[in-house]
């Protein structure tokens, strides 16, 4: 029994020493990778997708209504100014022709007829002047009645009343010959319409009908799109950017571009418009509020794509991703992204701080009230195998890098990694120890 007891404490004074042992020692230090803070320049980024688009597109559609008889061109074929596209049945406007010009010579006819009438009745008034002038002396001299003198007069009367008649009759024979003409210009335009011709040079983007189609006019109505004519030349990308980034893109900010049809190439484009309203439909509160950006792409920055076989790099459709470049700062301390980390103002004060604001927080409304408090913006610098914590003031960052504006210097060793180590579990004055990035991410897998 008394060996069994010996054995017993010396077990337990073994696991004593182990354990005090330990104490002295402390806890392990926490393994991280260093860098040094640098100076840098820093761009803004506002990071969008979108599509490829022409800068300049029109919509052809016809001005009358009829079928399609020729469809002279193809998608993708490049056309001149004044090329003719296409031709719609003309028989209906030639046959509104002939009608109007049935109806002008009918018109022209009848003009014939009044102005003949009108030499007709002028001549009849002159005679019935004479008659009137002469029957009138008589009866001043009492040689004629009263019936008589009153039956000329009335007949001048007549004579000349009609001969004011188809002079008017004539001027209306001569606005018949206007309206007439009127309308068979009219036709005659109608007939023209009937060819499509190119009003710019470009390239058949869409073709929306094909031969034996029928087309509606525009006139009065939402005319059918025939096809659709770009410059394929000047090529934009239309984005959409989200209402919290939209206040830093300005016009001719710069921007990276990059086509999903061309990885692992950067093109470069100008912001040229920004819409002034999103283009948000819905009245939902969970609505994703975003503002079309458009940005031309420089020619210049593809032109190695283009040769015989490519001499359209890009297609109206495609997908595209950019990065607008807002803000620019030159020649500042910044440090990785990650390597910057929050904490709440109220962790950074001592124990007995932190023991009295807990007995003094009274219910669950001033604990949350605390907790939405702004957070404080801090690094952790390696001082001699020691963590010191930094509250630092930041300013704009890329995907990599952010500007420190104060609370740092420059060739400072600041703490990076691991991610999980800066963001919870490192504390002021904890012990590290310093390691090679890849060694860590390494010992972790």
């Amino acid at each position: 029994m008394k060996r069994i007891y010996w054995i017993l404490l010396i077990g337990i004074l073994a696991i004593a020493s182990i354990v005090v042992v330990n104490v002295l020692k402390g806890a392990k230090p926490a393994e991280v990778y260093t860098e040094k803070a640098q100076v840098r320049t820093i761009v803004e980024l506002v990071s969008a997708t979108g599509k490829v688009q022409p800068e300049t597109e029109l919509k052809i559609s016809s001005d009358v209504s009829g079928e399609i008889t020729q469809m002279l061109v193809k998608e993708g074929e490049q056309v001149k100014k004044g090329d003719l596209l296409c031709r719609i049945r003309p028989d209906i406007y030639v046959n509104t022709i002939e009608r109007m010009e049935a109806a002008l010579n009918a018109s022209k006819a009848n003009l014939k007829t009044a102005q003949a009438q009108l030499e007709q009745a002028k001549a009849g008034l002159s005679n019935m002047e004479a008659i009137y002038q002469r029957n009138k002396k008589l009866f001043e001299q009492n040689t004629v009645s009263q019936q008589e003198f009153d039956a000329a007069k009335s007949q001048y009367e007549s004579a000349k009343a009609n001969v004011n008649a188809l002079e008017a009759s004539v001027k209306a024979g001569e606005f018949g010959i206007q309206s007439s003409e009127a309308s068979l210009r009219e036709a005659n335009s109608n007939l023209d319409k009937t060819y499509i011709y190119s009003p710019v040079d470009a390239t058949v983007s869409k073709l929306s009908v094909e031969e034996g189609e029928r087309v509606v006019g525009v006139t009065g109505l939402n005319g059918t799109e025939i096809l659709r004519l770009a410059n394929l030349n000047e090529m934009e990308v239309s984005v959409e950017v989200n209402e919290n980034d939209i206040i830093k893109v300005h016009k001719n900010d710069t921007a990276l571009i990059e086509v999903d049809a061309y990885m692992d190439k950067k093109f470069r484009g100008i912001v040229t418009e920004i819409a002034n309203s999103s283009n948000s439909n819905g009245i939902s509160v969970d609505q994703v509020t975003n503002f079309v950006v458009k940005i031309r792409m420089l020619r210049e920055s593809y032109a190695y794509l283009v040769n015989e076989g490519n001499l359209v790099p890009f297609r109206p459709g495609m997908s595209a991703s950019v990065d607008i470049q807002t803000r620019r700062v030159m020649n500042v301390v910044a440090v990785p992204i990650q390597a910057v980390t929050t904490r709440n103002k109220d962790s950074l004060k001592t124990k007995e701080d932190e023991d009295d604001r807990e007995f003094k927080v009274k219910n669950e409304k001033e604990e949350q009230q605390k907790t939405e408090e702004k957070l404080a913006e801090l690094v952790f610098l390696h001082e001699d195998g020691v963590a010191k914590q930094v509250t630092v003031v930041t300013g704009i960052q890329d995907n990599e890098y952010i500007e420190i504006k104060s609370g740092l210097k420059k060739d400072q060793e600041i703490i990076c990694g691991p991610y999980s180590a800066v963001s919870r579990s490192l504390r002021d004055k904890a012990k590290i120890k310093v390691v090679k990035k890849e060694d860590l991410y390494q010992s972790e897998k």
